[in-house]
This record gives C-alpha cells, structure tokens and sequence, in this order.
C-alpha cells in the first residue's frame, strides 16, 4: 500500500520550497512541486531531508553526492540527470520515471519504488540493500558491478538487463511479471527464481556455463 502526502509522519511540517537550491544546501522539510525549475540543475552535495517531491521534471543537469533521507515522491520524471554516488536511505517514489540516468555507484538503502517506469538507467557498480521495485518496468537497465542485496521486484517487468560482473544476494526474482537477462547471466548466483522462470532462463544459463543441450 503506497502512501500518500498527508500520510506522511512529517507531513504537518512540510514548507515549500522558499529559497534557491545551491550546492552543498541542506533542505529539511521541504516540499518541492512541479512549479520549480528543474532544467539542468547543479545541486552537488546537498542535502533532503523529510522532504516531499511531487510532479517533478528534473531536465538533465547533476545532483551528484546528492543525500535523499526520508524523502517521499510522486509522479517525478528524471531525465538524463546525473545522480552518480548519491545516497538514498528510507526513500518512497511512486508513479515516477527514470530515462538515460546516471546512478552509477549509487548507494539505495530501504528504497521502495512503486509504479515506476526506468529507462536505460545506469546502476553500474551501485550498492542497492532492501529495495523493492513494485509494479515497475526496467528497461535496458544496466546493473554490471552493483552489489544487490535483499532486492526484489514484485509484478515488474525486467527487461535487457545487463548484470555483468554483479553481486546478487536474496534478490527474489519470483514475483516478476517478466524477466530477461541480456548480459551477465553468470552473475545469478545469489538469485531467487520460480520454476518457470527458471525454464525460461535454461538456454542463456547453459550458454553462459558452456553446457551443451542434445537432443
């Protein structure tokens, strides 16, 4: 069950936005709607804080060693943004999107994304601990060197993704509504699938391991 903005605990302390965002800011209960210009912003090292984000469109730009903690959003798009080495910890996006975003060495700690649609995002060498994606669409996505822990994706569709040299552990596959590994399929060790699945998977799993299959 997704929240919603007056469900949130800090909800009553929420302000808007009344300043501009600088690099390096610390905003703190901040509530940041789609009237704010978000067209290739520079926001490196700041910092949100029990902050709400809700109809957002982030235009490229760079947020980079950005901190999310505790920030809740729906309906944000960012698109081509760099958020390289940002950390998100107790985070919640609904109804969002993600195309051509750099999130390389990324660290996501219970994340919860429902609803969600990622495009070609870039998650090379990122740590994800506890993170849910719900109802989601990933699409070309590329996970080559992340370490993924306790992650799952209920109802999603997971296509084209890349995991080369990847470090799954307790990631549960099993309530995907699709799923197809591009690359990196060696890099499964540590997954949890279903039967089905599993069936579907066989061919790319016994090319990977140099298994011949004959009739």
């Amino acid at each position: 069950m997704t929240r919603e903005l007056a469900d949130l605990p800090y909800a009553r302390h929420l302000v808007p936005l009344a300043q501009e965002l600088a690099p390096e800011g610390d905003y703190d209960c901040v509530h940041i709607d789609g009237d704010t210009d978000f067209d290739d912003v520079h926001l490196p090292h700041a910092r949100f804080t029990e902050s709400a984000f809700t109809g957002l469109v982030v235009n490229g730009g760079s947020m980079r060693h950005t901190r999310f903690v505790d920030v809740w959003q729906r309906g944000v798009r960012w698109i081509g943004t760099e958020l390289a080495d940002t950390s998100w910890q107790d985070t919640e996006a609904v109804d969002g999107a993600m195309s051509g975003v750099d999130l390389g060495g990324a660290t996501l700690r219970r994340v919860r994304f429902v609803g969600c649609k990622f495009d070609s995002v870039n998650f090379r060498s990122a740590r994800l601990r506890e993170v849910t994606f719900t109802e989601c669409v990933l699409r070309d996505c590329d996970f080559g060197g992340a370490r993924v822990h306790r992650t799952s994706f209920p109802q999603s569709e997971v296509g084209g993704m890349s995991l080369h040299g990847a470090e799954l552990n307790n990631v549960d596959f099993r309530g995907a509504a699709r799923l197809d590994i591009a690359e990196g399929i060696e890099a499964m060790r540590g997954a949890i699938v279903s039967p089905m699945q599993l069936m579907e998977l066989a061919p790319a799993l016994a090319l990977a391991t140099g298994i011949i299959v004959r009739d």
